[in-house]
């Protein structure tokens, strides 16, 4: 791992650094690139935005660790409420959520009866519902948790990180359950034993995963999504799909909001299935942080864009 992402990594979980950051005028103009506001209408607005050029959204409200169980009876009727009104806009978005924001570190089982709201009016509303990934020692209760939506709810999505060394034996276990998947690389800081510390290694992981999602999708096994900007191991995928059969409603590629826009616009224009991750709320500081470590030459346009005009 590189000396500027474990310091970003090391920054991000700094409760003392972020209560002083994030009142500052420079880094709200700093954070405004990656995400188009702190409200769920913020939120709303860029994703009706972004439908003309054939993208869609994945909205996720940022916090996660919570620091009493009653705050995820909150957050379970504020995803229920997205729900609604992505239904009434009639909005091509889906909602992914954190097990922590619905209270797995007090209850599992509490969880997942909120999970399970969740998903039941996700597929009422004819969209998935996602469950984020967190960092490794959440890995097999969010496992456990997709697994128990999935003999319920047909349309339950997962993300599973290509860094992590377990990934493959966990993809392996899930291809049966016929998954959708939202590969991405993984934005955490993990032990060198757990997680792969070279990118070299995160990318050859990555690829040799998503070429297993490729072959479950031809096979009609599985539903494959592609979290990542890395547009050389996009064309890759893309022509692998090709390669197998796979059309372009057999796969999609995610990114963040705020990234790589133009190619996000391109891709959706040359027919490919593209949806923008877009987040919001005033819990934004470790989120920030963790997306400045995935790419730490970032940091020089989050200079350029703190000074004044």
């Amino acid at each position: 791992m590189s000396i500027a992402r474990n310091a970003l990594l090391r920054m991000s979980r700094s409760r003392w650094l972020a209560d002083r950051v994030m009142t500052r005028s420079f880094a709200r103009r700093a954070v405004k690139k990656f995400m188009p506001g702190e409200t769920l209408e913020d939120a709303l607005a860029a994703a009706a935005a972004l439908a003309p050029d054939r993208l869609g959204s994945i909205l996720t409200k940022l916090g996660e660790n919570l620091t009493s169980p009653g705050e995820a009876d909150a957050v379970r009727a504020h995803y229920l409420d997205v729900l609604h009104r992505i239904a009434a806009r009639d909005l091509d978005a889906h909602v992914s959520v954190k097990p922590t924001q619905l209270g797995l570190d007090f209850s599992f089982d509490h969880c997942a009866e909120h999970m399970e709201a969740l998903a039941r009016k996700a597929e009422a509303t004819r969209s998935i519902f996602w469950i984020d990934m967190e960092d490794s020692s959440y890995v097999d209760r969010t496992l456990d948790l997709y697994r128990r939506l999935k003999a319920v709810q047909p349309r339950v999505g997962i993300a599973l990180q290509a860094y992590l060394r377990r990934t493959p034996q966990d993809l392996k276990s899930l291809l049966p359950l016929n998954p959708i998947v939202r590969l991405v690389k993984g934005a955490y800081a993990e032990p060198a034993h757990v997680a792969f510390p070279a990118k070299r290694d995160t990318d050859f992981a990555y690829y040799e995963l998503a070429s297993q999602l490729l072959d479950a999708a031809a096979a009609g096994k599985a539903l494959p999504i592609f979290g990542t900007h890395d547009l050389t191991l996009v064309d890759r995928i893309v022509a692998k799909a090709q390669a197998l059969g796979v059309g372009d409603g057999g796969f999609e590629i995610h990114m963040l909001y705020g990234i790589r826009m133009d190619a996000q616009r391109r891709l959706g224009a040359a027919g490919r299935k593209v949806k923008c991750l877009i987040s919001y709320g005033n819990a934004w500081f470790p989120w920030y942080m963790r997306r400045l470590a995935e790419r730490p030459a970032n940091i020089w346009f989050v200079m350029k864009s703190m000074l004044p005009g």
